[in-house]
């Protein structure tokens, strides 16, 4: 018989790679999403089933990460074998402006989730999207063992989260675990995060539609990954015997203006002469520097990470100038793979 996951946050970019992962790992996938007037599946639309076919292997549910009592319905009729908590208010600047609201869907959610599993009694692995925000200004290089000084209310959240998984697994005997992902990046990542702003930017300059990018610190250093491949590292975490907490990352370093440098490079243009400061993209606290020790995920996990952040800001470049193009031509667009 076919496992069945559950997948909270299946709209975002770790969701839509992690189910078609799960797909090809012959899963029944399940995905929660929030309810809106508006269309925010373009995700998730080329694995789509609708609910008129049959066997469906990909099923969507409307449902909130605030709605404890959908939470536990839902796992009560499901059954799944694997959860997988990726929602959250996951937009570090944005928490500064909204810290309640980051307090209750990134941080305390996991609890409601975890009590829900708990209370539903069901026996499902649990895997909670912990974050490398959470060492904030503890110097890098990070691992499993390197204490927690967030610099966000999206750090502290998650910081929350991180040790509810931990504490329901030691109290519960739960099979629940953390994986510390540091900043994984794809075509798919949301337009307002840095590394899709820069790309994207690149894209519309060289077909003429922009002129200018605004940038805040760029001399902040981050360990930045191919998301593709992260959702792999969540996947191998709940196929071991006991549950434990990893840290993915692939360990290199590279500031914001050195991934600027090379995505417009990328595009035969000189970012200097594009990219302007602007201060209402600083933080109120900055993170200086943030480079992970994924050891043990390679040691355990057997994991380890094929794309660097040139290669990577590579891939974003081709996808965003080629969605450009698919604009311009009046075509019909979708997230690149």
């Amino acid at each position: 018989m076919s496992r069945t996951a559950l997948i909270t946050g299946v709209t975002g970019q770790d969701g839509s790679y992690l189910a078609e992962l799960l797909l090809s790992k012959g899963y029944t996938v399940h995905g929660i999403v929030r309810r809106s007037s508006s269309f925010n599946t373009e995700r998730i639309d080329h694995i789509y089933q609708g609910p008129e076919e049959p066997n469906r292997s990909f099923v969507l549910h409307h449902a909130d990460l605030s709605d404890g009592v959908a939470l536990v319905n839902m796992l009560h009729k499901l059954q799944p074998d694997e959860v997988y908590n990726l929602g959250a208010q996951s937009h570090v600047r944005v928490s500064f402006d909204a810290p309640l609201y980051t307090g209750d869907i990134t941080g305390l959610s996991t609890v409601r989730l975890l009590e829900a599993v708990r209370s539903s009694g069901i026996d499902t692995r649990i895997y909670q999207a912990s974050s490398s925000e959470m060492f904030g200004a503890t110097p890098p290089p990070q691992n499993e063992k390197t204490p927690f000084h967030p610099r966000s209310p999206y750090g502290c959240a998650k910081v929350f989260a991180y040790w509810s998984t931990v504490n329901y697994r030691e109290a519960y005997g739960m099979f629940a675990v953390n994986g510390i992902l540091f900043n994984h990046e794809s075509p798919r990542r949301g337009e307002t995060f840095v590394t899709r702003k820069v790309t994207r930017a690149v894209a519309r300059i060289k077909a003429g539609l922009q002129d200018r990018l605004y940038m805040g610190n760029l001399d902040a250093v981050r360990d930045w990954g191919y998301a593709p491949e992260y959702v792999e590292a969540m996947w191998r975490m709940l196929q071991r015997d006991q549950p434990d907490d990893y840290v993915v990352a692939t360990g290199e370093a590279a500031t914001v203006r050195q991934f600027l440098e090379v995505a417009f490079a990328h595009a035969g243009l000189d970012w200097a002469e594009y990219v302007r400061y602007d201060p209402k993209y600083e933080r109120p606290s900055e993170v200086d520097a943030l480079i992970g020790d994924a050891g043990k995920a390679e040691e355990l996990l057997g994991w380890k990470p094929s794309v660097r952040v040139e290669e990577l800001a590579r891939i974003m470049v081709d996808a965003d100038i080629r969605q450009v193009e698919d604009q311009l031509a009046g075509a019909s667009v979708r997230i690149d793979r």
